[in-house]
């Protein structure tokens, strides 16, 4: 029954998310004008910072985590209704509604599994974090595949577009680093799919939402037995001015003001190839339909990255894995100034995305490690910096996203970057100096399950 109840969470989650992430991909191409999608994206990720601040415990204290998790769904569903008729007056709305839904729908997710672990290790006797550990492998492995549905489909759909054009020599001068921001020259980027097409893909996106809600609704159990549990999960959640001062006091550590920019960084390379990669190479030179395909290479070898380097990481150490995907993002960051996207180089417009999935799982798995080791005594303090910091930086690249041009921010990227490596590298000699017989690479990280879920 417990493992009925982890898969039914896993497929209403995929099913969300299959709907999300293929809408969060398309916003800066499909809602271009005036810069309203990644402006939606932004205001998105501002909304969940204050949500993630004191919206969880009191939701899952009132409804219980089954109508928690169903009314955040609700959220996203909103989200994609807003997208029928984009305009600043329902898709802001709709970004503020899906921001304040999207950490009560984690936390929830978090504390229902936490509690079905428990309960199942209990009555069978065995050890109860084994048995999460479990639960929460069964949820990624099925949850982590959404990013290639939700593209897939996106791609198929807007594929079936009658007015495809040749792009002319001079509409793709328009492209790349060195974007004509105020000319909209290039006729299959500005002029997007048809009004049928682009209904007939937020159909699918909100028909799969609602049957998520409907999955959750009908299928999950409410852990009405376990209401001490959970009232006992809820307690050991601090309260909104308990967490707000913890993360601000927790600042006085130097060694977290130092990681500032490498969480930031994150936030702001994960912004960059799905705001502006995808709009000003991708959408630019080859059109909207191909978004979906370059972006299930980088959901692909995110995924398979992320297993293999969480694997490796015991034998090659972080700081290796660390410089590799400073390597990489260098590399692509250069080579994306210095390259003219061109339809005939179709090849090269999928190595960027896979070179950035590689780095992104680097980012993803070892700084998540990072935070687990060095602040393993205020896991929670260290981790509500950890999102406030990385949604910042989501905030600013969206935020910046149609005032600058690309090559600008592709320098702003760079420099990021080179501060992000300075001052990480500074942590840790700190932590060399500090531990002389034990290397900070070789500690044990201790990183619970629900410490990864920093993308919505």
């Amino acid at each position: 029954r417990n493992l009925k109840n982890v898969l039914v969470i896993s497929f209403g989650f995929l099913l969300l998310f299959t709907a999300y992430g293929g809408l969060q991909s398309l916003q800066s191409s499909l809602n271009s004008e005036e810069g309203l999608g990644v402006a939606s994206l932004s205001v998105l990720y501002a909304a969940l910072i204050i949500s993630s601040m004191f919206l969880p415990p009191i939701l899952i204290k009132k409804l219980g985590c089954k109508w928690t998790i169903a009314g955040s769904m609700c959220c996203y569903i909103a989200f994609s209704l807003g997208n029928f008729y984009a305009s600043w007056y329902t898709l802001i709305p709709t970004s503020v509604i899906l921001g304040l839904g999207g950490a009560p729908l984690w936390s929830a997710k978090c504390t229902y599994l936490t509690i079905a672990g428990n309960s199942y290790a209990e009555k069978a006797g065995k050890n109860g974090k084994d048995i999460i550990n479990q639960y929460f492998g069964v949820f990624f492995l099925i949850f982590q595949s959404s990013g290639i549905w939700g593209n897939l489909i996106s791609s198929l759909i807007l594929s079936q577009a009658s007015n495809k054009v040749e792009i002319s020599e001079e509409s793709l001068a328009c492209c790349g680093a060195y974007d004509c921001m105020s000319e909209a020259t290039n006729t299959t980027a500005s002029a997007g799919p048809s009004e049928s097409l682009k209904y007939t893909l937020l159909g699918i996106y909100t028909a799969s939402g609602v049957l998520a809600v409907l999955l959750i609704v009908i299928f999950l159990d409410q852990i009405k037995s376990d209401q001490a549990e959970t009232e006992k999960e809820i307690q050991k959640t601090p309260s909104f001015w308990s967490t707000f001062l913890a993360t601000f006091q927790h600042l006085k550590d130097k060694r977290q003001c130092l990681l500032i920019p490498l969480t930031m960084y994150s936030g702001f390379e994960q912004g960059f190839l799905a705001g502006d990669y995808t709009k000003t190479y991708v959408t630019c030179a080859l059109g909207i339909h191909y978004v979906g395909y370059v972006m299930i290479c980088f959901s692909a070898v995110n995924s398979l990255c992320s297993l293999l380097f969480g694997k490796i990481s015991q034998f090659t150490g972080r700081k290796l894995l660390f410089a590799l995907a400073t390597v990489a993002n260098t590399a692509c960051i250069i080579a994306l100034l210095l390259w003219k996207p061109h339809p005939n180089q179709l090849a090269v417009f999928f190595i960027f995305p896979a070179l950035w999935g590689l780095s992104d799982a680097i980012w993803q798995t070892q700084t998540n490690g990072l935070y687990g080791v060095l602040f393993e005594k205020h896991k929670e303090a260290a981790f509500a910096n950890y999102r406030l910091w990385e949604s910042c930086g989501f905030v600013i690249a969206f935020g910046y996203s149609t005032t600058l041009q690309v090559y600008i921010k592709l320098y702003i990227l760079l420099a990021v970057l080179v501060l992000s490596m300075v001052t990480y590298g500074v942590v840790e000699y700190l932590e060399t100096k500090s531990s002389p017989g034990t290397p900070a690479a070789t500690k044990k990280e201790n990183v619970g399950p629900c410490t990864q879920e920093t993308k919505m």
